[in-house]
């Protein structure tokens, strides 16, 4: 069985994410979308709420599964889970540079572990979620975003932002 993860911390999963979960889940005969986390970061939506942002997104998908690891190398962790390969996307220069990087580090680590790079079609490349993230608060900024997310994830941010809205009103 060809198992292989495609992880990333997912805040928030954007319409780039959602087209390399559905390229994973036909190169692979099981796929771990695997959420990551870091406690140094500072993430929009909570891990619980990425979970089911992703689990929605992925109900379609019935070879794929959504599960969170932490304070571990992608590597060490994709062996855990006995997953043969890694999944991850190139969208830039600067993307393919860090992935090259990544991509001999795990090597050194796990040589048996496979990465496999797709570079997602031009329309989503440009697309992160930081660049997401970014597009919040000025005015239309909800039919900007829907754009660029699949509907599970514009519906969070649109009652995120909504009731941040409504407790700034009542300060």
């Amino acid at each position: 069985m060809k198992k292989g993860i495609y992880a990333g911390s997912f805040d928030p999963p954007t319409n780039g994410h959602v087209w390399m979960i559905k390229q994973g889940a036909r190169i692979f005969d099981a796929l771990i979308v695997a959420i990551g986390t870091n406690l140094e970061k500072e993430y929009a939506f909570s891990l619980d709420t990425r979970v089911e942002m992703l689990k929605s997104i992925t109900k379609s998908y019935r070879n794929t599964t959504v599960e969170t690891f932490e304070n571990q190398f992608l590597v060490n962790y994709a062996r855990s889970v006995e997953a043969a390969y890694i999944l991850r996307g190139i969208r830039s220069e600067s993307d393919y540079e860090y992935e090259r990087v990544m991509r001999h580090i795990n090597s050194d680590l796990d040589p048996n572990i496979i990465t496999i790079f797709l570079i997602p079609p031009r329309e989503i490349a440009g697309i992160s979620s930081s660049f997401v993230k970014s597009l919040i608060g000025p005015k239309g900024w909800k039919k900007t975003i829907k754009k660029y997310v699949p509907q599970p994830v514009y519906e969070k941010f649109s009652e995120k932002f909504r009731k941040r809205a409504r407790a700034g009103a009542t300060s």
